[in-house]
This record gives C-alpha cells, structure tokens and sequence, in this order.
C-alpha cells in the first residue's frame, strides 16, 4: 500500500454569517491522516458538492439537519476513491459516494459510504444528475406533486441541477406544457433550446406573474418551488383549480436579515383547492432504485441532458458555494480536487 498522505486540508465555519456568507466567517485548515479504523475506509475526494440547503445550516436553529459546529469541518455529499480500507467489501480503487465533503481526505464509517460505477456516469454525476438533486427532481415530481401526463408545469430555479431536471422529468412524462425561470438570458436559453421547456423567461426582466401568465395563458397544475417569494406567489395565482405545489427550497430568502413578504394571495388556495406541499428528499429513499434506473436510461438515449459547472481546488470551496448563492451555476455546482 502506497504511503498515506500525512495532513488534509478541509474548510471550517468558524463564525455564523448573517446575511449574505463572508470569507472571514470560513477557514481552510489542515488536520491529520491516519490509518482508517475498523470498519472505516480512508477516502480521497475526488469531488465535493456545495448545494442551497448548507446556507441554512450555517446558522444556529434547529432544524431538519443540524447545523454545522464552529471549528469543525463542514460535510455534504462527495465523490471519492478508496485508499486505505478496513472495512469488509471495500478495496483500495473504489470509487465511492459519501458525506463528508469540505475537505480533501476523510475518514468514512464503510456503513455511510456507497459504492459507485465510474463506467456508468462520469463520477461527479452521482453528486448532481444521479444523485441527491437528481432524486429531489423525480420524488418532488411524481410523488409529491402527483404529476400526471397532461398537466402543464413550473418550474423556478430551472436552469439549476434540480430544476433543470424537474422540466425534462415532465417533457419526458407527457406534459402539455413546460416553463421555467431563470436569472439570465443565457440559462433561459438553455431551458428551451438544450432542455426542451416550452417556454422560459428571465425574472430579472420584469414582474414574475406577468411573465408567467404570458407563458402559461391557461395556467399551470404543478409549481415545483425552488425560489420561494415572488415566484410562489405568482403561481398560486397561475395554478389551476387543484393544482399542487412542491415546496423545495426558497433560496430568494436565505440570506435575508429581515422578514421576506410571505405571498400576499394565499386566499385563492381556498377557492381552488391548492395543495402546497413541502419536500425533504430523505423521505423519498424508497423511490432510488427506480429513479437509478429511470435516469440512467434517459441519460442514456440522450433525452435528459444535464450540465455542471465545475470549479477547481479545494481552495476554492467558499468561492464556489457563494456563486451558487448568486446563481452564477448552470446545472450542478461541483468542487473537484482532482488536479
């Protein structure tokens, strides 16, 4: 067995931003390496996910993931190969999907670790199209906003890795219509001419619920919520009569200091009998199987496309989570430390 290497760089929050994330609220830190325990495997990250929820983790509430400690290494999903193991059925060379992100070299228990096929998906794609967003797409879709062929759909955030998704799971399943926004011009390109959305608009270019309902003149039945504020206020006015809602995420507020204007017209989800729903992924595990299989298919024969934006060096991890926040990704955010 080659050498270990003696010390890991990984990123520390050491104090709890408020508003917007700053670099002095983070510190990239060198720990030691040492020989992994019984029943634990040594990982080299190949590649580490930054993704919305952390910000909310950052901050010192209860919520339904703990928050990240001050002085401690972050965590998040990544990707990563096997050198050292002491754990039965893993070896040195496989490749494997974890949560202990942030840092380049960890050591996993070998029961929160997963094997990966690096000849199925280029391994990033198990942090993005294949993996956790990928299965927020579909289980927010087909379970939680009971998607049925026919129906015209919403999606905010569509040009990031979950909405991008969201969109071509329902073009795919029959939709009559699908629209997406997005923050650029370029990304609602995107949407329509790589991902197949029937419609997009920029929603720094004017009011959200014009928009909308100049791109849905008949309404909508499913919204799949990743922006929260204006955008959910905009489709309940938009969504038809039992129309539903995944709730996803609000990245519109989670750097705001001060209270965010809930949507001002939730009396019409009375009259039309509007199902509002919010999701956790992790409640949806039953469903990875089929959505393994489902996905790799379509990735596959090429119908659903995805794409990533990939910065390099674990030096650049905050850079890379603040540019999600500013919605500088198009697709999947990924840190690869592979160079």
């Amino acid at each position: 067995m080659s050498a270990l290497p003696s010390s890991s760089r990984e990123w520390h929050l050491v104090s709890r931003p408020h508003g917007w994330p700053e670099p002095k609220d983070f510190a990239l830190r060198e720990a030691p390496v040492s020989e992994p325990g019984e029943g634990r495997i040594l990982v080299r990250n190949l590649h580490f996910s930054v993704d919305p929820y952390m910000r909310g983790r950052m901050n010192d509430v209860k919520s339904y993931v703990p928050p990240f400690q001050l002085d401690k290494p972050m965590d998040g999903g990544a990707v990563g190969e096997v050198i050292a193991s002491n754990a039965e059925g893993f070896a040195v060379g496989d490749h494997v999907l974890h949560g202990l992100g942030w840092r380049e070299y960890t050591d996993v228990p070998a029961e929160h670790a997963t094997k990966v096929d690096a000849s199925v998906a280029p391994l990033s794609a198990y942090l993005g199209v294949l993996g956790m967003p990928g299965l927020t797409a579909y289980a927010g879709l087909f379970e939680v906003a009971s998607f049925k062929e026919g129906d015209a759909v919403f999606v905010s955030g569509a040009a990031g890795a979950v909405g991008s998704q969201v969109g071509q799971m329902a073009r795919l399943k029959g939709a009559s219509r699908v629209i997406g926004s997005a923050g650029s011009d370029e990304k609602v390109k995107l949407l329509v001419e790589e991902y197949g959305f029937d419609a997009a608009f920029n929603y720094k270019n004017g009011p959200v619920a014009e928009q909308l309902k100049a791109a849905a003149p008949d309404g909508i039945d499913v919204y799949f919520d990743n922006v929260g504020g204006e955008h959910l206020e905009a489709a309940i006015s938009s969504l038809n009569v039992h129309g539903r809602a995944t709730i996803c995420g609000m990245i519109a507020q989670y750097n705001a200091t001060e209270p965010t204007p809930a949507p001002r017209n939730l009396a019409l989800v009375i009259g039309k009998r509007l199902r509002l729903q919010g999701m956790l992924v992790n409640d949806h595990a039953a469903l990875q199987p089929q959505f393994v299989q489902d996905v790799a298919c379509w990735i596959g024969s090429g119908e659903l496309k995805y794409n990533e934006t990939v910065v390099e060096g674990i030096e650049n991890g905050f850079d890379a989570f603040i540019g999600l926040l500013r919605g500088e990704n198009t697709g999947k955010m990924v840190v690869s430390l592979t160079r």
